[in-house]
């Protein structure tokens, strides 16, 4: 069967094997994308994260095997120059990039209490103004699109409705929210298509067993969410049929705390 090319996509956060972002990467590679992959790995040791420092190539070489052309781009996204280092690059090396996923994040337990102001400014940083930075360079690179009401690009980002003793990560993501959905009206002539996902609890190495117990016994569908999960959405709204959905945060996290 030959695969039918969709164009290049733009995914942060694929660092860790276990990650939702490589499970995104593989979907979209699936489904006709080639990808640059950026990830930031002093990220993932500085939270304790267990080690995955080959994971990146890994999945790079799983999305080969699928037919995809694939770019390695490290960055930290903290730095402000980064996003629009990493969407001229992609470009140069991939050509135009027509998708965008946002998965990365800074995330590190704090309450209103003992919130730093080096933490709060870093997860605001990371979370809200490099994706603002990457949205801005991704759409200065569209042209206006020649079919007018047509998806000519895609984008999507991660969120959270985490809040209480994790309020800088909760507060970012906040505004993170607010970010994607004005880039669906302020982009619409040039054919964008933006939406957030709010995948709920999943597992990528951050549960104890406390934690998936909770998670399970307060989600509805009777079973934890996977990386999956959130890729089959994200796959959703890439393509045609996903189309008419835009500007809207979907809760994809099998009914979690509902009751």
């Amino acid at each position: 069967m030959t695969r039918q090319q969709r164009g290049t996509a733009l995914i942060t956060g694929v660092g860790r094997r276990q990650s939702i972002g490589a499970t995104l990467a593989v979907a979209l590679a699936e489904d006709g994308w080639d990808l640059a992959l950026n990830y930031w790995t002093p990220y993932d040791e500085r939270i304790g994260l267990e080690p995955d420092a080959d994971a990146p190539g890994v999945i790079a070489e799983e999305c080969r095997a699928l037919g995809a052309t694939v770019e390695l781009l490290p960055g930290d996204l903290s730095d402000p120059d980064a996003p629009a280092a990493l969407l001229q690059t992609a470009t140069e090396r991939l050509g135009p990039v027509t998708g965008l996923v946002m998965s990365h994040c800074e995330s590190v337990d704090s309450a209103i209490l003992d919130t730093g102001l080096d933490s709060w400014d870093r997860h605001f940083a990371v979370n809200a103004r490099a994706s603002w930075l990457l949205i801005k360079a991704f759409a200065d690179r569209l042209p206006v699109a020649e079919t007018p009401g047509r998806a000519e690009a895609h984008i999507v980002a991660l969120t959270s409705d985490h809040v209480a003793y994790n309020l800088p990560y909760g507060a970012s993501k906040g505004a993170l929210d607010r970010i994607v959905i004005a880039a669906a009206a302020e982009l619409a002539d040039r054919g964008v298509r933006a939406n957030v996902v709010n995948p709920g609890p999943v597992d990528t190495g951050w549960m104890n067993d406390e934690v998936r117990a909770w998670c399970l016994r307060e989600t509805a569908a009777g079973r934890l969410g996977t990386a999956q999960d959130t890729a089959n959405l994200v796959r959703f709204l890439f393509s045609e049929a996903g189309s008419w959905i835009n500007g809207q945060l979907l809760h994809s996290d099998g009914g979690f705390k509902i009751g």
